[in-house]
Parts: C-alpha cells; sequence; structure tokens
C-alpha cells in the first residue's frame, strides 16, 4: 500500500531496482487488500484500492499461491519468495533471517535492497 501513501512511482522503481526480475503478486495477497478495501474506511480504503488497481495491472503478474493448512499470509511470501518487496519491519526480519533478498521504502522516496541480488 505504500504507493498510495508516499510520492512515489512504484513501477518505476522496482523496474530500476530489479531490472531483470519478474514482479509477481501472491493471490493470498491481492485477497488480503481485498479485506482491508472493504473492512476499512478513509485512507486505508483509498490506500488498498489504489495498491489493489497497481498490482493487477502490468508489469505485474498473479502468481496462484494456496495457503497450507493454518498458514498465514507472511509465512506464505516468506516460502515462496526470491526477493521479497515489502515495508513490514517484521516481515524483513523474518525474510532477512531466511536468505531472502527485501526491497523495501528508504527515506519515503526510493526502493532500496537489503540482501545480494542474483542478475
Amino acid at each position: 500500500m505504500m504507493a498510495a501513501q508516499f510520492p512515489l512511482d512504484l513501477v518505476d522503481e522496482l523496474e530500476r531496482t530489479l531490472p531483470s526480475y519478474h514482479l509477481y503478486v501472491p493471490s493470498p495477497v491481492l485477497f488480503e487488500l481485498e479485506k482491508i478495501k472493504k473492512r476499512s474506511k478513509g485512507k486505508n480504503k483509498i490506500a488498498a484500492s489504489i495498491a489493489l488497481k497497481i498490482a493487477k495491472s502490468p508489469p505485474f503478474k498473479l502468481k496462484e499461491v494456496e495457503l497450507l493448512k493454518g498458514e498465514m499470509v507472511d509465512d506464505a511470501l516468506l516460502r515462496i519468495s526470491q526477493v521479497l518487496c515489502t515495508n513490514d519491519r517484521e516481515l524483513r526480519t523474518k525474510a532477512r533471517e531466511r536468505g531472502i533478498s527485501v526491497v523495501y521504502l528508504r527515506q519515503r522516496r526510493y526502493l532500496a535492497v537489503d540482501g545480494h541480488l542474483k542478475l
């Protein structure tokens, strides 16, 4: 939802940061954004709506992911990701502990990478 919260062209920044990667949005993330959009009001509802619109448009592709029994969305992301884009501090920490490179928003203006990208 950071694209709606900060002055950033997310697609341009992702293409700059990850030029040779395919950008996938796992289906559980879309479901989670839909829930936020339906249950929230104000800024969160608007942010979720914008995030959904961006996630459903190129260069992003939907990746069907089935949650395992008792698995939360964050756990599924950790299970399937080679590179993870998130600003969630706890999720970033867990990803780095598992050797997953993390792309995150830095200084509210650009994306940075924590870890090594395989180009």
